[in-house]
C-alpha cells in the first residue's frame, strides 16, 4: 500500500526579492513541481499540498503549517515532504518538538529533498539538529540585522511604518518621507482648534461621530489600505482615547516620533511599550499639519485639564475602574451637587456606543470597603482560608510550571551533551575534521551552558516560591495591615485592587453591579 504524503511549501516575504531560480527559497510553484515529481518517483500517494505564501519560518501561526500538523496528528498522512528543513521551520525548538518528537509518535516520516533530511535514516539525526541550529542562528542574525537597519533609519528621521499616521500619507517619490493628506489633515486641524476653544475630548469625539466622520482605522480601510487591527466594538467610532492620542502626537508639528513600542523577541510578534527616553525623536522631518503656536496652546490646556483633583491628589480609582459592558476605563466627573462620579468614557462619544456605567466615587469606595471587610472577616473566622487564597497567581500552577520548565531545560541540556559526545566520536572516526569538531562543539557547549543556567534559575524561583508559600508572610502581613478598614486611600487601592468592573444601576433599584478583581 502506497504511503500518503503531505507536501509542504512556504514562501516568505524576503524570498520574493531573490533573483536566482536555483536559490533555496524558490517560488511556491517551483517547490510544488519539484516535490510532486519527487513523491511520484518514490511511489507515494499525494494526500494534500499545504502551502503558506508570505510567511516567515519563525511564524508558528501559518495556516498551512497548522493544518499539516493537524492532519499528521490524525494519522491522515504517513510522510511530510518539504524542499528543505527550513521550509518547515527555522526554529530548533520545533525541529525537536515535531521532527524528532511528535512525528515518530504519530508514525509520520519527515523528508526534505535538498538537504537530505530523512527521519527514516537514523544516521542523519545529527545533521538535522545542526540544520535546525544553523536556521535558528539565521533567524537571530536576521532579526539583529533588521533591527540595526530600522534603528538607523529611525535615528535619521525616516518613517518606517507600514502606514502613515492619520493626517499624512507616504511619499511615493521619497521612501521614508511623509506628505500631508489634506482630507484627514482637515479633521486633525479641526480637533486641535476645537480643543483650544474649550471643547472636551469626549465632546469632540461625539461631534465627529454625529457627522459620520470615520475614525482613523475606518478611514484607512476606506482608502483601500490593508490595515489590520484586532476586532473591537465600535471600531468605526471616534473615542476619547483617539482624540487624546492625536492631541499629544508631535508628528503633527513636523517631528518624527518612533520607537514607542519594542518587540519582546524575534520569535514573537508581541510588542511592549518603551520608556519615553528610548523613543526616537527627530525634529523637522516633514511639513507640519498644525502650527507650533496652536500645538503649545493645546499642550498647556491638556496639562491643566489632566491635573488631579483640586486636592492635588490623584483620583481614588484612577485607571482602576472600567465599564462592565464595553471595558473602557471610567472617567471622573464633578457633578452639580459637588460629588464626583465615575462614568464610562465611551458613553458620551456616540448614542450607540455603550449603555454606560455610572457610580459615585463615594458609593464605589463604600462597596470596596464592605467587600474587603467581609473577605477579611471570613479569613479571621476560618484561618485555614489562608491556604486557599490565590495571591497574585495560583501558586500551585506556578510551581508546576517552574518544575516543568526546569525539567525541560535539563532535558534539552542533556541532549546537547549527547550531541557533543557524538561529535567527539565522529572526530575520532574521521567523519568530521578537528576544525569542524571545535566549531560545532563550541556552539553546542554554549547552548548547553545557557540551558543549564535557565534550569538553575527556574530551580531558584521554585525554592523561593515554596519558601514564601510555607511562611505565607505576604498574605498574613497584607491581611493584618488592612483588617477593619474604615476609609480607602489611593495607596490601599493600588496594593489591593487589580481593577473593578462597574455596571449601570439596575432599573427599579439603587443597586449598581460591581465586580472587584483583587491583587491576592
Amino acid at each position: 500500500m502506497a504511503l500518503k504524503v503531505g507536501i509542504y511549501c512556504r514562501l516568505s516575504e524576503e524570498d520574493k526579492n531573490k533573483q536566482s531560480g536555483t536559490d533555496d527559497s524558490g517560488s511556491i510553484q517551483n517547490q510544488k513541481s519539484m516535490l510532486i515529481r519527487y513523491a511520484l518517483e518514490q511511489g507515494w500517494e499525494i494526500y494534500q499540498i499545504y502551502s503558506d505564501d508570505d510567511y516567515a519560518g519563525a511564524d508558528r501561526n501559518r495556516p498551512g503549517f497548522k493544518k499539516l500538523l493537524s492532519d499528521a496528528q490524525q494519522r491522515k498522512i504517513d510522510v511530510v515532504l518539504c524542499k528543505t528543513q527550513s521550509r518547515f521551520t527555522r526554529e530548533l525548538e520545533l525541529v525537536e518538538k515535531y521532527i524528532h518528537g511528535l512525528f515518530p509518535v504519530w508514525g509520520v516520516r519527515f523528508v526534505s529533498v535538498v538537504d537530505h533530511a530523512d527521519t527514516a535514516n537514523k544516521g542523519n539525526k545529527k545533521s538535522r539538529q545542526i540544520n535546525g541550529l544553523v536556521n535558528e542562528w539565521y533567524l537571530e542574525d536576521m532579526s539583529e540585522n533588521i533591527k540595526s537597519v530600522l534603528t538607523n533609519r529611525r535615528k535619521n528621521g525616516l518613517h518606517i511604518g507600514a502606514f502613515a499616521l492619520y493626517g499624512y500619507k507616504k511619499d511615493p517619490g521619497q521612501k521614508g518621507h511623509l506628505l500631508i493628506d489634506e482630507e484627514a489633515a482637515g479633521i486633525v486641524r479641526e480637533v486641535f482648534t476645537l480643543f483650544s476653544r474649550g471643547y472636551g475630548k469626549t465632546a469632540i469625539a461625539r461631534m465627529l461621530n454625529d457627522r459620520g466622520v470615520p475614525n482613523p482605522t475606518e478611514y484607512k480601510r476606506r482608502q483601500g489600505l490593508r490595515y489590520r487591527q484586532p476586532e473591537k466594538k465600535q471600531s468605526t467610532l471616534w473615542s476619547y482615547s483617539a482624540i487624546s492620542r492625536m492631541l499629544s502626537n508631535e508628528i503633527y508639528i513636523g517631528n518624527m516620533v518612533q520607537g514607542r513600542y519594542g518587540s519582546v523577541s524575534y520569535k514573537t510578534k508581541q510588542n511592549r511599550p518603551r520608556p519615553k527616553e528610548q523613543w526616537y525623536v527627530v525634529e523637522g522631518t516633514h511639513e507640519p499639519v498644525i502650527s507650533r503656536e496652536l500645538w503649545e496652546k493645546v499642550q498647556v490646556l491638556m496639562a491643566e485639564r489632566t491635573k488631579p483633583f483640586s486636592t492635588g491628589e490623584i483620583g481614588l480609582f484612577a485607571r482602576k475602574a472600567c465599564c462592565i459592558n464595553c471595558g473602557c476605563t471610567m472617567r471622573s466627573r464633578k457633578m452639580s451637587d459637588g460629588r464626583r462620579y465615575l462614568t464610562c468614557s465611551s458613553r458620551h462619544v456616540s448614542k450607540e456606543a455603550c449603555a454606560g456605567a455610572f457610580i459615585s466615587v463615594t458609593g464605589l469606595a463604600q462597596a470596596v470597603v464592605s467587600a474587603l471587610n467581609r473577605f477579611f472577616d471570613e479569613y479571621l473566622d476560618q484561618d485555614e482560608l489562608e491556604e486557599k487564597i490565590e495571591f497574585h497567581h495560583n501558586l500551585e500552577e506556578k510551581e508546576q510550571r517552574l518544575k516543568k520548565d526546569a525539567a525541560a531545560y535539563r532535558k534539552k541540556a542533556g541532549e546537547y551533551a549527547g550531541c557533543i559526545r557524538e561529535l567527539y566520536l565522529d572526530k575520532v572516526r574521521g567523519i568530521i575534521s578537528e576544525r569542524e569538531y571545535l566549531e560545532f562543539s563550541r556552539d553546542f557547549s554554549a547552548e548547553k551552558e545557557r540551558l543549564e543556567r535557565l534550569a538553575e534559575g527556574a530551580g531558584e524561583q521554585l525554592a523561593a516560591l515554596r519558601e514564601n508559600e510555607q511562611r505565607g508572610n505576604s498574605r498574613r502581613q497584607l491581611i493584618e495591615q488592612y483588617t477593619k478598614v474604615e476609609k480607602l486611600d489611593r495607596e490601599m487601592v493600588e496594593k489591593l485592587i487589580d481593577h473593578i468592573a462597574v455596571g449601570r444601576r439596575i432599573p427599579g433599584t439603587r443597586d449598581v453591579p460591581v465586580k472587584i478583581y483583587w491583587n491576592f
